[in-house]
């Protein structure tokens, strides 16, 4: 292989097909973004997406070579330095932190732009972000959670409850799907970047629901914050934007999205743990249930879910990793 012939520091990856290496030293180094499977959507797409970003002047990695026969591309390196590091390091700086990382959703939802000429030449076009991705998203919880706790007698009725409540919530619904959507806006995928902000790991980007993003930052299953934090970060947005007239569909919307997307986390780290053997994902699973039991709280929509949930994952279970 042809990355066996450079110089390269492994770095720590993600949960997706791909390995990365940081070239070369002192203040010239870039990142290798090498995959092993999934190559179109982890180097082809990621570059597209990243190329829109910086077009709409959003820092975003930039290609500097790619070599797409060898399934490897060659990025700018924003350094090492997440937002999740200065979380844990800045106790002080949270509430600002979060701010200017709203600032920075807020420019990415101005974005007018859903198309890109990719390094192949070819338009990219962003994906609609539908009912029914969605759908088969938070189904994950049904296809690779409930089996781990649940008889096989009572597996099936309970996943047809379960996905029924999922399909109610997903017609509950109020606002258009209009926005870009990072998809996995959360703290560990934004840098701080010569005293900037910038964004990682945008290859599942689509268009989408306005409150998505917002859910994935403040809902954020790998950083802990208290209810108070999470209040102030939330109004700050909505006071911040104007590009929906409805505060309380946006409330509504904002909490299914946010309960969906956990319950696909939930699906995702026990995938990861059972297909690919990835099991330190697990570890942040009881948190995932805490967010879910945060925003089912005071929204009736949610009444039948709490419910199915409570008489089949008490707390005993929730709390496993």
């Amino acid at each position: 292989m042809l990355l066996d012939k450079l110089k390269l520091e492994k770095i720590k990856g993600d949960a997706s097909f791909r390995s990365f290496y940081r070239k070369g030293s002192f203040n010239k180094t870039s990142i290798i973004v090498y995959a092993y499977k999934e190559k179109k959507k982890n180097l082809l797409i990621y570059d597209a997406v990243n190329k829109l970003l910086v077009k709409n002047k959003i820092l975003a990695p930039k290609l500097l070579s790619q070599n797409y026969k060898k399934n490897f591309i060659e990025i700018e390196d924003f350094g090492r330095n997440t937002i999740f590091d200065l979380l844990r390091k800045n106790l002080a700086n949270k509430e600002n932190i979060y701010k200017e990382s709203i600032n920075l959703l807020n420019k990415i939802q101005k974005i007018k732009q859903n198309k890109i000429i990719n390094f192949k030449g070819k338009v990219y076009k962003l994906p609609i972000y539908s009912k029914k991705i969605l759908f088969s998203e938070a189904k994950l919880f049904t296809n690779w959670y409930t089996k781990k706790f649940i008889s096989k007698k009572k597996l099936t009725k309970l996943n047809f409850l379960i996905n029924k409540q999922i399909k109610f919530l997903l017609s509950n619904i109020k606002l258009r799907n209009k926005v870009f959507v990072h998809r996995d806006y959360h703290v560990s995928n934004i840098m701080n970047y010569k005293g900037k902000l910038a964004t990682i790991d945008t290859q599942d980007a689509l268009w989408g629901h306005i409150a998505y993003d917002l859910a994935s930052l403040i809902d954020d299953v790998r950083f802990k914050s208290n209810k108070k934090l999470k209040k102030k970060v939330y109004n700050y947005y909505v006071k911040s934007n104007k590009i929906f007239s409805n505060k309380n569909y946006f409330l509504n919307d904002f909490e299914i999205l946010s309960v969906l997307r956990n319950m696909k986390i939930i699906g995702i780290f026990s995938r990861l743990a059972v297909r690919d053997k990835k099991k330190k994902y697990l570890n942040l699973i009881p948190h995932a249930w805490k967010l879910i039991e945060l925003r089912m709280k005071n929204n009736k929509k949610f009444k039948t879910l709490k419910d199915i949930l409570n008489n089949n994952f008490p707390k005993k279970i929730r709390n496993l990793k």
